[in-house]
């Protein structure tokens, strides 16, 4: 007798809300409309006219078998989706040359008619709908979306490329949002952490110095997905401090952290400190393994309790060139 394996209550649940979505997004789109965009074609048929006009053209011919292989459709389902195109005239057929058993498609003149019509239709509609939201709200929708997308891929295509900017308005606020919640989900840190952020980028924002101070955005997709700060050391001449580093969970692994604390060191030494100091919790596994990768030295751990858990603080230090005789 075989046993049951045990249910996860983190699937079930997770499983439930990906439904959740499916259930919210099919009816927001039209999806459950009998006709997709007011027209006379299920969402199927859409499908299939969208891939022959957006193929058509291309380096290679569009066979009947490779247009079900691409949608995941049962032969014959799309062998009567074609006929009916074929009776209504949007669809020709001719045979490969260099297969009589392949079938080439090529959407006809009025085939090509009904696809812009659905298109445009479509385009309104979504238009609308992003209409009623923020320049902010829509990159964030069309961020998740990608993120969605690449999750769910089977082939798992490379991650777009990231990229690294100046801090501006508004960056300061997110970035303690999301490195509160992010480390209270990790950590389970409480507020105090919260308020150790707010303090931090506070005093960067009033106490700016542009020649001597920096913070790095990183951006993925037109979303924040990391950052990272120096600044001078408020006691040691010709020290920094790297501080805040963090990277979203969806964008780890890219290089992101690692490529991060590089500007750091590449500014703090252009900038004509001999050191770069940071302080940090051994807890954050990831960030010490980065920091150890670049060079940094362990030089002190003292155990202590914050943010609502016992921790032991490790402070790092990076050389950058030998200090001068006044900076020892």
């Amino acid at each position: 007798m075989s046993v049951a394996e045990p249910v996860d209550p983190a699937l079930v649940h997770r499983t439930a809300a990906v439904r959740q979505f499916n259930r919210f997004y099919t009816k927001r789109i039209g999806l459950l409309q009998e006709g997709l965009s007011r027209s006379t074609f299920s969402l199927t048929e859409a499908r299939v006219l969208l891939e022959l006009a957006h193929r058509q053209g291309g380096d290679a011919p569009v066979t009947a078998t490779g247009l079900g292989g691409e949608l995941g459709l049962d032969p014959g389902y799309l062998s009567r989706i074609l006929r009916r195109f074929d009776e209504q005239g949007l669809v020709a057929r001719s045979v490969a040359e260099s297969d009589g058993r392949q079938v080439i498609l090529t959407l006809t003149p009025a085939g090509a008619r009904a696809f812009a019509a659905i298109e445009e239709v479509t385009q309104g509609e979504i238009g609308l709908m992003l209409r009623d939201l923020s320049d902010a709200d829509q990159r964030r929708l069309v961020s998740a979306m990608a993120e969605i997308e690449r999750l769910l891929s089977t082939d798992r295509a490379p991650a777009a490329p990231f990229m690294l900017r100046p801090h501006g308005a508004g960056d300061m606020g997110w970035i303690v949002h999301r490195q509160a919640a992010l480390y209270a989900l990790e950590y389970g840190w409480n507020q105090e952490y919260e308020a150790l952020i707010a303090r931090i980028v506070a005093d960067f924002l009033d106490n700016f110095e542009p020649a001597r101070e920096r913070c790095w955005i990183a951006e993925r997709d037109d979303a924040v997905v990391g950052s990272v700060f120096v600044v001078r050391h408020p006691e040691r001449e010709g020290v920094a401090k790297l501080r805040l580093l963090y990277v979203e969970p969806s964008a780890r692994g890219l290089g992101i952290g690692r490529r991060l604390v590089q500007e750091c060191a590449r500014f703090a030494r252009t900038s004509g400190y001999h050191t770069l100091t940071l302080w940090t919790n051994k807890v954050l596994v990831s960030a010490r393994r980065i920091y150890e990768a670049e060079g940094y030295v362990l030089v002190d751990e003292t155990p202590h309790h914050s943010f609502g858990h016992p921790q032991v603080g490790q402070t790092w230090d990076l050389r950058l060139q030998p200090p001068t005789d006044g900076q020892r």
